[in-house]
């Protein structure tokens, strides 16, 4: 979803992805971070995600961290984002924190069918982050699945739109961009 919205508004936008936010665990041993759970909001460094969103709305350039899935550990190197008219902050964990929800001018809640979802992460963590397809399931039964329903799928009330199907729901995607648009216009 977010692809098709910078497709059509371009350059003025500026995407935050909640991933780049994950906690360092570095100092963890290998075990560790093998158990360590990555969908539980404790995973994320909401200060400075809440800290670079309130940079790039007072115009101001941001050094975003990088994150290694596969050494569980930020990178030196960051991404140096500039602000733009329209940040959008992605990530199933966002809404959690109510301090980063009150700095959002609209909330949208992505929904996804559970078998789409649990497709998605079997996919992405064995291609691109080398995990057994053992190891991607029980993760998803013990820490995935649970998380989501405690922590992710509860966020829904925040939102002030909820768009079924994601990236393939058209209609609402051509609403969202129709909404942005017009508040770009009112500002």
């Amino acid at each position: 979803m977010v692809k098709a919205i910078t497709e059509q508004l371009k350059e003025r936008v500026t995407v935050i992805p909640q991933d780049a936010y994950y906690k360092d665990l570095s100092h963890y041993s290998a075990q560790q971070k093998r158990d360590h759970n990555f969908d539980h909001p404790d995973s994320i460094d909401f200060e400075l995600l809440i800290e670079h969103l309130q940079q790039l709305r007072e115009g101001k350039s941001v050094e975003q961290p990088t994150y290694s899935y596969i050494t569980c550990t930020r990178g030196e190197e960051t991404v140096k984002v500039e602000p733009a008219q329209i940040i959008i902050i992605e990530g199933i964990l966002i809404f959690t924190n109510s301090e980063l929800r009150k700095l959002l001018d609209i909330l949208v809640y992505v929904d996804a069918d559970p078998d789409d979802r649990l497709v998605r992460v079997i996919s992405r963590d064995i291609i691109e982050r080398g995990k057994s397809v053992e190891n991607v399931l029980e993760r998803y039964e013990k820490t995935v699945k649970p998380m989501q329903l405690q922590f992710i799928e509860p966020t829904k009330r925040y939102a002030d739109l909820i768009l079924p199907q994601g990236g393939h729901n058209k209609v609402g995607i051509d609403i969202l961009i129709a909404t942005i648009e017009k508040a770009i216009q009112n500002s």
